[in-house]
């Protein structure tokens, strides 16, 4: 079998991503905008079940995925979806004094993503997943 072309893609997709994120949130490096959607998906999947989770994760690209699953404490406790300006505020907080994610972090990390991925395969998804996720990633 071949190398599957999302594998020999997967840096070039990634930095496309990386540069749609900073552009939309406008931000001025590509290192805040990696904090920035690194903020966002542990956002996200602090709210998930494992398996939920996984669902998640099988529709991002590799490298989206690796940071998803990245430094993942299996024994925290699930936090229920909030109100965006809370999530919001958790995201802002991720890596204190080094993280320049603007109030539109989530809807900007949710652009950036559905620019990047089969986003039929990624509502399939979503609309599986507990109430709050489809909004979650609303753009």
């Amino acid at each position: 079998m071949t190398i599957p072309m999302e594998y020999r893609q997967a840096s070039a997709d990634f930095d496309r991503f990386i540069l749609d994120a900073r552009d939309i949130a406008g931000l001025q490096t590509t290192n805040q905008a990696y904090t920035m959607v690194q903020a966002v998906l542990y956002t996200f999947r602090r709210r998930l079940e494992i398996s939920d989770a996984l669902l998640f994760a099988n529709v991002l690209p590799p490298v989206l995925r690796a940071i998803f699953v990245a430094d993942w404490d299996l024994e925290e406790p699930t936090v229920p979806f909030s109100g965006r300006l809370t999530m919001t505020r958790e995201v802002q907080a991720f890596r204190g004094d080094h993280n320049a994610s603007p109030d539109t972090a989530i809807a900007d990390a949710a652009t950036a993503l559905r620019r990047n991925v089969d986003e039929t395969m990624l509502n399939r998804v979503l609309a599986r997943l507990p109430a709050g996720a489809v909004d979650f990633w609303r753009a």
